[in-house]
């Protein structure tokens, strides 16, 4: 069996304001500080309504929600500033990512039912034990972010229905509730702890069922006839009897290893050393499951809360430590003075996100392994400088149309399905070019160019054409290779001639007559669609 499922939750209650401060502060060195209440303030019903309030604000009578003209006339002096939902929400999720040096699983927590979140959940099973027990990281995390400025209340239970009650409406914050202690723990809290809406809410204290504690043993049917399903089902998951699933926006991450360090990092050198030991200790298992990684993550958290990510990839699966770190030194070499590790870097994850399997290969005798290894691994550390859209590979299509049978892709990208038949086709392609015939020219023209063709005969091949106001009289001529038009595309499509020449001066091109004379009215037309290297 596995471990018992642990949720923290982290309830702020006073995030929108404490956001704005922060966020302020942090931007804009002109704000000051002063003595005078503050609010932020949105649109509603009948005008003007506040969101958030400072302390100070709360202390001279205003409240959330209130119209801004009875809250002046309350508070005189109180400072207001427009509420941002976005910016809100922007924060939260960079509050979410920072969480993720505790734990991978975390998620915004919503107020209640249509509310706007004002909290995370962290799902921290199997994670405790690494800061020293739950007891530990409740007090690591309710202190660093009262050292961000943010006013936080913390809860640890067995399901995300009782951590946020406690969270919310406990007695004790922090607070940890023992597994298969959720229903004592929510006995003597209101009923409003069950994520309830206002309805229900006020339904339920009229009926004198004002604790979850007088819920335990009712019967179901009548409070499911009288207001429906949802609060049997609250009180299920807050209880454990219903499952209750965590749901962040993030990709699985197959393999992640991380550092924390004592005092912040602020030398780009020993930053990239700690990266070479994370890619040691993710290569060293990757080895182990005959893996190799294809994109790959790194987060450095900073001591003031914020999160940088860099994203590399590769164009194989690989395991080899030092190239991984080495496409990690050329991203922070390439941000340069914009790389700001703040007042340090307190620690550092490196996760894959995709990996492929790796199969066991015989090496070589010869240097062809190691050339070809070290031109991937050249491919890799370009693409990860100028991005992966500057560097580009062919990669084959099904039609027979030349223009048509292949498409430039990122070369970091995967194998894809249309790659199955790519060896098959390079095989018969090498060998036609040690036969001393190549079929078809490695370099296509942009756009096919017309050219005046003589031919001896009708449908015979050219004798002389004239490209780019240059005659060139042949010598020599292969064909034709026929290419029928691909029916099913429709549009005004006819069959291909391709012909291989070589001219007198020993250039050797590829040409096509457009149409048959037999079949088409307006008469067939040359073009030259490739030269021969």
């Amino acid at each position: 069996m596995g471990e018992k499922r642990r949720i923290a939750a982290i309830w702020l209650p006073n995030w929108p304001i404490e956001r704005f401060y922060r966020d302020i502060k942090r931007t804009n060195a002109s704000f000051v500080v002063t003595e005078k209440p503050r609010a932020l303030v949105r649109a509603g019903a009948g005008g003007m309504r506040l969101t958030a309030c400072d302390v100070r604000a709360l202390d001279a009578g205003a409240e959330p929600g209130q119209l801004v003209p009875d809250a002046m006339a309350l508070c005189p002096e109180l400072e207001l500033h427009a509420s941002d939902r976005e910016a809100d929400r922007k924060a939260l999720e960079r509050l979410s990512v920072w969480c993720g040096r505790y734990t991978p699983w975390v998620a915004a927590d919503p107020a209640g039912l249509g509310e706007e979140p004002d909290g995370l959940l962290l799902d921290i099973t199997g994670c405790a034990h690494l800061f020293g027990g739950e007891a530990k990281l409740l007090s690591l995390l309710c202190g660093r972010l009262e050292g961000f400025g943010l006013t936080a209340r913390c809860a640890i239970a067995s399901t995300p229905g009782a951590a946020w009650a406690c969270a919310r409406y406990g007695c004790e914050a922090p607070c940890i509730v023992p597994p298969g202690k959720e229903a004592e723990a929510l006995r003597s809290l209101p009923v409003a702890a069950l994520r309830l809406g206002g309805e229900e809410i006020d339904g339920l204290v009229r009926l004198g069922l004002k604790r979850v504690g007088d819920l335990y043993g009712k019967p179901r049917a009548p409070l499911v006839a009288r207001f429906g399903a949802n609060i049997a089902r609250r009180l299920d998951e807050a209880l454990g009897f219903e499952p209750e699933p965590i749901s962040p926006n993030l990709p699985h991450i197959p393999y992640r290893t991380s550092l924390a360090f004592t005092e912040g990092l602020t030398r780009q050198a020993h930053i990239e050393e700690a990266i070479k030991r994370l890619a040691a200790d993710l290569c060293e298992v990757l080895e182990q499951e005959r893996k190799g990684a294809r994109r790959i993550e790194l987060q450095l958290f900073r001591v003031d809360g914020e999160v940088t990510r860099l994203f590399a990839g590769t164009s194989f699966a690989t395991h080899e430590a030092s190239h991984l770190a080495g496409l990690f030194h050329e991203k922070l070499g390439f941000l340069g003075d914009d790389f700001d590790p703040g007042f340090g870097i307190e620690a550092i994850t490196l996760a894959c996100l995709a990996v492929d399997p790796l199969s066991l290969e015989q090496g070589s005798f010869d240097k062809t392994g190691e050339q070809r290894f070290g031109l991937e691994q050249f491919v890799d550390r370009v693409s990860n400088r100028f991005g992966a859209d500057r560097v580009l590979r062919l990669e084959p299509r099904a039609s027979h149309i030349p223009e048509r049978g292949g498409a430039a892709v990122s070369a970091l990208r995967g194998i894809s399905p249309a790659m199955r038949g790519w060896k098959t086709y390079m095989g018969e392609h090498r060998a036609a070019v040690l036969g001393g015939s190549l079929p078809r020219p490695l370099r296509l023209l942009p756009v096919a160019e017309p050219v005046d063709v003589v031919a001896e005969v009708p449908e015979g091949p050219p004798r002389i054409f004239h490209w780019r106001k240059i005659a060139h009289r042949v010598l020599r001529a292969e064909g034709p290779e026929r290419v029928s038009p691909e029916w099913w595309r429709g549009g005004n499509q006819r069959t291909r001639d391709y012909y291989r020449v070589e001219d007198a001066e020993g250039r050797r091109f590829w040409l096509y007559r457009d149409g048959l004379y037999h079949r088409d009215n307006d008469g067939p037309r040359w073009f030259l669609h490739g030269v021969f290297e």
